[in-house]
């Protein structure tokens, strides 16, 4: 796996003179060892976990992202219009592997942003996903960011075959390529929250710039089932949802993440398909990309963005994974 320069490594809970060896201790037996894990998990976990007043414990998060602040790890609270303008101008993005799909997303996938695909099965998720694991790797000039992958496999589908075909079909050394993969399977929604909270300590430790949740939703739907379990299930996506917000924005990774559809039975004009998890889902997503069969090509359009118009991109799934048709 890639290791981090010295630059990159954490702030330790011990700068802070609110915290001491006691509450130290509880916050690490939680899962929380650094200054990021704090911002991450929020002040209710962290409330929970050390018994502090919730004021008590927004009083310390917010002192971690302003030492956060100060270290240039995370973006000021208060910057300027043209500060950002320039910032975003250098934004690092991961190629799709299709020319015509990093042509709808301005470049590819974006880092400290959640892009959200969706679409019926055999509409190319996975394999999306599967192919991003490889272009995060290549170098800068190739559409890639030198980096490692996290992915997160809720649903059974992830295949290292399918990374060695693409890897080959592309002439990348898929050896290096697999080692620099970081596989977390979760077999149901608590194990799914329990790996997303885990998770910073694999990223801070190596360089990791692409996060994968194939799928988000998969547990959540086959858990909670009914009405009576709609408001549990939601807020449960929508914390996890945040997490995930906090972690690309603190982390600096492109997080990726499945979606299933379900049918509305009584459409009758438009598309009957619809996206699981509702407004939760919708709200958190940086980005949401419905994807569509064409014959044997795909059809990607943009169905939400903060600035991108509504466009679609036609792209073709191969021996190299994602590809432009020929």
């Amino acid at each position: 796996m890639i290791n981090k320069d010295n630059n990159s490594k954490k702030l330790e809970l011990d700068i802070l003179d609110d915290i001491g060896p006691a509450t130290k201790i509880h916050l690490i037996e939680a899962g929380i060892d650094s200054l990021k894990d704090l911002i991450i998990r929020g002040p209710q976990d962290v409330a929970d976990v050390t018994g502090m007043t919730m004021e008590q414990s927004i009083d310390l998060c917010n002192k971690a992202r302003i030492k956060l602040e100060e270290a240039n790890i995370i973006e000021r609270t208060f910057v300027s219009a043209t500060e950002l303008y320039n910032k975003r101008r250098k934004i690092e993005r991961i190629s799709t592997g299709s020319k015509h799909f990093d042509e709808l997303l301005g470049g590819g996938f974006e880092v400290n942003a959640i892009t959200e695909i969706y679409g019926e099965f055999g509409s190319g998720k996975t394999q999306i996903c599967h192919t991003s694991s490889v272009m995060v790797q290549q170098k800068r000039t190739d559409g890639g960011l030198e980096g490692g992958v996290i992915y997160i496999d809720t649903e059974n589908t992830f295949r290292p075959e399918r990374i060695v075909s693409i890897s080959k079909a592309r002439n990348i050394d898929y050896v290096k390529v697999l080692e620099n993969i970081v596989v977390a399977k979760a077999f149901n929604s608590a194990h799914q929250e329990l790996i997303i909270h885990e998770i910073g300590k694999i990223i801070e430790n190596s360089n990791i710039r692409l996060l994968v949740l194939d799928s988000a939703i998969s547990h959540y739907r086959a858990e909670y089932v009914g009405r009576g379990t709609l408001s549990e299930r939601q807020q449960k996506i929508n914390k996890l949802m945040h997490m995930l917000i906090r972690i690309s924005e603190t982390y600096k990774v492109a997080v990726i993440l499945t979606n299933q559809i379900q049918s509305v039975p009584d459409t009758i004009f438009g598309d009957p398909f619809r996206p699981v998890g509702g407004n939760i889902i919708a709200h958190s997503s940086t980005y949401r990309i419905y994807l569509k069969k064409a014959g044997k090509n795909r059809i990607a359009r943009i169905v939400d963005s903060p600035y991108h118009p509504e466009i679609e991109a036609l792209f073709s799934l191969g021996e190299e994974g994602v590809t432009d048709p020929v």
